[in-house]
């Protein structure tokens, strides 16, 4: 509010000079991991004020193999470990995904904005404020179980000790106790959708798998798309009728229970498993308990009504 009040009295922004940092993932992720878990494993390692004052640009083989979509996930979050914004240096798959989209330049223009583009990334003798480095095999499919993206462990791993009192407080309200495990717990809501996993990928990716399955009978599986132009785009592919056979309500596209919009609220102590980006208290409406996963793990849930481990369910992906 305190930069919308500059805004207002001069049109100016004044901003420092972000410092920069560079995250490295080298390796291939194992099935069933997704760019969201590597954003989340990353918040978790360095916590929500990690990035304060950064820039961040992500590299390594394991994200130059990502699509552009699942690239716009990771990039979305940086802000969730304080940083000022993330970015991939531009490549083919980033030319592939902008060429003949309505405001891409067309003909010899969209060639001589390659021959910018191709210009637009880090020298290898490049020298950052801060490093980081992790190997993708080491990122398990990730889950929170706080009040904050930063507290967030492998789905098979047991909540971790600790004395701070933020962090008990952040334990009740949840509902939940150090040194246990997620893997059983019921799970009445599933909420696919926000800005960092609505997109039609992520559609693709939730009705691959629920193809042919029913949602738990007590879970309410809840569908957002990002934006009209996806909603439409999975009614040509008949992503909309899958979901809808598998048990999974179809909502307006936009906001909707990511920060509990209009009706689209979480009902006060009830679990949800949200493919949304914050899970801060109260965010997807009063006393609502919220745990932030990838898409496949939220439409996991959504079959199994409860936290599973899901690495014992993605080659069901294959045979959908």
């Amino acid at each position: 509010t305190s930069q919308v009040e500059q805004v207002m009295a001069t049109q100016c922004l004044l901003l420092e000079r972000p410092k920069t940092m560079r995250i490295t993932i080298n390796g291939n992720l194992a099935d069933g991991v997704s760019s969201k878990d590597i954003i989340l494993y990353i918040i978790s390692k360095l916590g929500t004020a990690g990035g304060t004052g950064y820039f961040v640009e992500y590299a390594g083989s394991a994200i130059t193999a990502l699509s552009m979509e699942a690239r716009m996930t990771i990039c979305n979050m940086s802000i969730e470990m304080g940083a000022r914004g993330g970015m991939i240096a531009p490549d083919e798959i980033t030319y592939d995904y902008v060429k003949g989209r309505e405001f891409s330049p067309k003909g010899d223009s969209f060639d001589k904005a390659i021959c910018h583009w191709n210009t637009l990334y880090s020298d290898e003798d490049a020298q950052f404020d801060k490093e980081y480095a992790f190997e993708a095999e080491e990122i398990p499919p990730m889950i929170t179980y706080g009040t904050n993206p930063g507290m967030g462990i492998g789905i098979s791993d047991k909540i971790p000790k600790s004395n701070s009192e933020s962090f008990k407080k952040s334990l009740k309200y949840m509902g939940l106790e150090m040194d246990m495990s997620l893997l059983g717990k019921r799970i009445d809501h599933v909420f696919i959708g926000s800005c960092t996993n609505s997109r039609i990928e992520d559609l693709r990716i939730v009705a691959d798998y629920v193809k042919g399955k029913q949602k738990a009978e007590h879970v309410k599986a809840m569908i957002v798309p990002g934006s009209k132009q996806v909603e439409k785009q999975a009614e040509e592919e008949g992503i909309h009728e899958v979901l809808k056979e598998a048990g999974f309500e179809l909502r307006e596209p936009g906001c909707s229970a990511c920060l509990g919009m209009n009706e689209d609220k979480i009902p006060q102590g009830e679990y949800c498993i949200s493919t949304s980006n914050r899970n801060f208290e109260g965010r997807q409406g009063p006393g609502a308990r919220t745990m932030l996963v990838s898409p496949l793990t939220a439409a996991i849930i959504a079959i199994e009504g409860k936290i599973v481990d899901t690495r014992n369910f993605v080659n069901e992906v294959a045979t959908a």
